[in-house]
């Protein structure tokens, strides 16, 4: 008797919640249909298709990206230093190095870049719309980034996003030089 009366009970809750699977959509008016998924597939956003870059947004600094043409193995930067340059893969691509180069003004004034160095890894900035997290952000002597170029800046292998300035602190005023080069390095998001 005390099996009959359980059963009964369980089946007027069912039919009082709805019997259908939890997976099964509702389809009466009024009623919340529960979420469905279907098992073996993942849900993904939709993936931002890759642009050319043609802004920066970073910590606080706010520029516009212009293509630069190397002469040689040499890129240059735009002369604007509010302005930074872009070389290589665009931003948001499946692999390869996303490139941007700009200008440090020696009295810590006037350039986009001149506190690059400052930026804390962990920061989420974008270029043209795509979402970049910084991973590493070191000095590199000069000597240093010329020998590390083409693995710095590959366009195959996983994407990143490089960013590529002189540091502000190695300035020698005698010389009119910078001894370094701050390189922030992030992955897309």
């Amino acid at each position: 008797m005390r099996r009959l009366l359980t059963g009964v009970v369980l089946a007027a809750a069912l039919s009082a919640c709805g019997s259908r699977a939890a997976t099964e959509p509702s389809s009466s008016v009024g009623e919340a249909a529960p979420y469905h998924v279907t098992p073996g597939v993942a849900l993904r956003p939709k993936p931002i298709p890759a642009v050319r870059p043609t802004t920066f947004d970073l910590f606080g600094v706010r520029a516009d990206v212009v293509p630069v043409v190397p002469v040689g193995t040499t890129l240059t930067p735009p002369s604007d230093p509010l302005e930074l340059g872009w070389w290589g893969r665009k931003a948001g691509s499946k692999q390869g190095v996303t490139l941007l180069i700009g200008h440090t003004v020696h009295t810590g004034h006037g350039g986009a870049l001149d506190h690059l160095d400052r930026v804390p890894v962990g920061t989420i900035g974008r270029v043209s719309g795509v979402r970049y997290q910084v991973i590493r952000n070191v000095p590199m002597s000069k000597k240093v980034l010329a020998v590390r170029s083409p693995h710095l800046f590959s366009q195959t292998g996983r994407p990143l996003l490089v960013v590529v300035t002189c540091l502000l602190s190695s300035y020698d005023p005698a010389t009119g030089e910078y001894a370094k080069n701050d390189v922030l390095i992030a992955r897309p998001l």
